[in-house]
């Protein structure tokens, strides 16, 4: 195994310096050595999105993603979404339209559906579902997660 090597990001708004072997995954980085685990492990395959963090704004699996390849970049994990001490709208929307069952896969939708939301505020349904569909979820059966989405996307900002 190699030597880990210094590695300077941002994550959650907030500046971190740490190390990392050229081989550690962001997930790992993330949850092992940083103790921010509502990022999820699911498969480690890259197929159920749940491992989902935003990079730059951008919805990225951690789990295919090396931590050496975010040097500089900014990255915002689950905990990082909500301001202190309340939810987002799509949090909110999430809560009341009983999208979350289990809730191991939530984080990862949130994190998809705020980068859809920043980048297309008023979505059609065929947008959630095309933006959601590398998202798995095993116990909702998805419907009450596009209709929370849809809901977020009419509240004002």
């Amino acid at each position: 195994m190699s030597s880990p090597t210094p590695l300077k990001l941002t994550i959650n708004g907030l500046p971190v310096s740490t190390t990392a072997r050229p081989e550690r995954i962001l997930l790992d980085l993330l949850r092992e050595d940083l103790s921010l685990v509502g990022t999820k492990r699911g498969c480690d395959l890259g197929t159920c999105g749940c491992c989902t963090v935003l990079i730059d704004g951008r919805p990225t699996l951690s789990c295919l993603t090396l931590a050496r390849l975010v040097e500089g970049r900014s990255v915002t994990t689950i905990e990082g979404l909500a301001p202190p001490g309340g939810l987002t709208p799509l949090q909110r929307a999430f809560v009341e339209h009983g999208a979350t069952q289990c809730g191991f896969c939530t984080p990862g939708f949130l994190m998809t559906a705020t980068a859809l939301l920043s980048e297309k505020p008023h979505p059609s349904r065929e947008e959630i579902v095309q933006a959601v569909s590398g998202n798995l979820c095993r116990c909702t059966g998805y419907t009450k997660i596009i209709e929370a989405i849809a809901a977020a996307a009419r509240e004002p900002r």
